[in-house]
């Protein structure tokens, strides 16, 4: 959507996804062995991101949670947050804990024009964890 200068956008395409990933990553450097596919990609205007959080498939040992960030279609990925899922048995009779990376409306991430975010973990889990995220597109 062409913008007019000066003039305020706002988020305009609601959007969410979802990406598991079940193969341990211990690479930070920029481009990271194991991270898992595309969770984000903001449109031609940049995005607003208002959640990201992951959630267990399986029995796990705690793990390191990673979101990498790439302006170039993936080609570099940088470490920009990470967050620490707890060890948890997987349970028909529990609540399987969700852990949140702490955006919202209030502090959102802001990303520049088709860049991208990527997920990974720490850990291997062969039935991996799932990352969601919830954002709009300027």
């Amino acid at each position: 959507m062409p913008v007019t200068p000066n003039s305020i956008v706002t988020p305009q395409t609601p959007k969410s996804a979802t990406v598991v990933a079940s193969v341990a990553n211990t690479d930070y450097d920029d481009i990271p062995a194991n991270a898992a596919g595309a969770l984000i990609t903001a449109g031609p205007n940049g995005a607003r991101v208002t959640r990201i959080y992951a959630i267990p498939r399986a029995t796990v040992t705690a793990t390191q949670l990673q979101l990498y960030r790439s302006t170039d279609a993936g080609t570099t990925k940088r470490l920009f947050r990470c967050a620490l899922m707890a060890a948890y048995t997987m349970a028909a009779t529990t609540e399987a804990p969700i852990t949140d990376f702490g955006y919202s409306d209030d502090s959102p991430l802001i990303l520049g024009p088709n860049e991208v975010v990527y997920p990974a973990i720490g850990v291997a889990l062969a039935a991996g964890a799932v990352f969601v995220a919830e954002w709009a597109d300027y």
